[in-house]
């Protein structure tokens, strides 16, 4: 049988088209469902909507950044971004090694401005490396990079799985949301993990919705994560994430840097913070078109389902993994402290139509109500004794 999509009111409708590849990516989950006995971990959905090949959210084909797509990122908005992250990497790229690697490109917006900005620097990486794993992402890289930087395109290569070694510098901006995250749920028994199962069949269909369903943890892997956690007695009905997985990314990437630093730039916070007792419905979040919502099964493979980074865990990680925690901060504190003014100021202000569209996006970025205080930036540094730009900035990691 297959399962049905959830409507939501006021959403824009999606093209016939998109609308089929959703029904069969939901059908699809469905038959997941039932093959493994009625539920599945959600975890193991956020995998399948996200990225299951050719119908999954970033392995389908739908516009996802901008303007025109589901949301927009920081290299969307303005140059600026990709320049100021430029001054912290140049002296890695001159000192550490010669290799950029970037996972989950986008558009290739941010890959462009990096080498706009470290060429004139002087600090050219001897290889761009990306890990993309959608197709159609992969092909939009590999168009704007060859308009762009067509003489440095033979630099740049794309990857199917992580390398073996780095010697350079590892950019993640807005990767670890977006790694399937097991939802768990705190009940007056005790905590369990929250599931996806499938409601009873409509008599005129015979399709059946997805549904939430609690089931003991299947292993001690997850007990013993959520045992650490700082929840309190008493909290039933509280629900949140974790995020195995994210850390386990973390952690591989610090594993493979043998010099140089790891740059994790993303939504979240610290693990009392992420786990406060008011955040009882955790940070699972949803984009499509410019709309965010809490409801991951509306139009699988049409929209993006994220959680916030419990930034403590990945610290653990990395740590644990050989690196250093060289620096943790909010994204506003970073960007002013490796130099983004002086970035915009060599823009004139008296040339309206050219400076304030990047004084808007500037401001965007840095502002507490927009994404300057939600977004941090950590840095993980491994046999670098560098002094970077933008680890001057004001210090949080005692909120880890």
């Amino acid at each position: 049988m297959q399962s049905t999509l959830r409507p939501l009111a006021g959403l824009p409708e999606p093209a016939p088209e998109a609308l089929a590849a959703s029904r069969t990516l939901a059908g699809r989950i469905g038959a997941a469902i039932e093959a493994a006995g009625g539920a599945i971990g959600f975890s193991r959905f956020m995998e399948l909507a996200l990225y299951e090949p050719g119908l999954g959210y970033y392995s389908g084909g739908a516009r996802k950044f901008g303007a025109d797509g589901d949301f927009t990122t920081a290299p969307e908005l303005t140059p600026l971004f990709g320049h100021t992250l430029a001054c912290t990497l140049a002296p890695v790229m001159r000192e550490a090694g010669g290799e950029l690697v970037e996972l989950g490109a986008g558009t290739g917006r941010l890959a462009c401005d990096l080498l706009d900005a470290l060429q004139a620097l002087g600090a050219l990486p001897a290889r761009y490396s990306i890990l993309e794993l959608s197709g159609e992402l992969r092909a939009r890289q590999q168009a704007a990079i060859a308009g762009r930087h067509p003489a440095l395109l033979d630099r740049v290569r794309w990857l199917d799985a992580l390398p073996d070694a780095v010697d350079g510098a590892i950019v993640a901006n807005e990767v670890l949301d977006v790694v399937p995250v097991r939802l768990v749920h705190w009940t007056a028994e005790g905590p369990v993990e929250r599931c996806v199962g499938l409601g009873p069949a409509d008599p005129g269909t015979g399709t059946r919705p997805f549904t939430w369903t609690d089931r003991p943890f299947a292993g001690p892997d997850l007990a013993g994560v959520v045992a650490r956690l700082p929840i309190p007695d008493g909290m039933a009905g509280y629900v949140s994430e974790v995020a195995p997985a994210a850390a386990a990314l973390a952690a591989s990437l610090v594993e493979r840097l043998r010099t140089g630093i790891a740059l994790f730039i993303d939504y979240g916070f610290g693990r009392a913070e992420f786990y406060h007792p008011q955040r009882r419905q955790g940070t699972l979040m949803c984009h499509y078109r410019q709309h965010a919502h809490a409801d991951p099964f509306f139009l699988p493979g049409l929209q993006d389902i994220t959680a916030h980074v419990d930034f403590t865990a990945i610290a653990e990680a990395a740590i644990a993994a050989g690196g250093r925690l060289a620096g943790y901060t909010t994204q506003a504190h970073f960007l002013l402290d490796a130099g983004i003014a002086g970035l915009l100021s060599r823009t004139p202000a008296d040339q309206p139509a050219r400076y304030l569209p990047q004084a808007a996006a500037v401001q965007r970025l840095l502002s507490p109500a927009e994404m300057g205080e939600l977004f941090k930036v950590m840095t993980i540094t491994r046999g670098c004794d560098l002094v970077l730009p933008g680890l001057g900035a004001r210090d949080l990691s005692r909120l880890l």
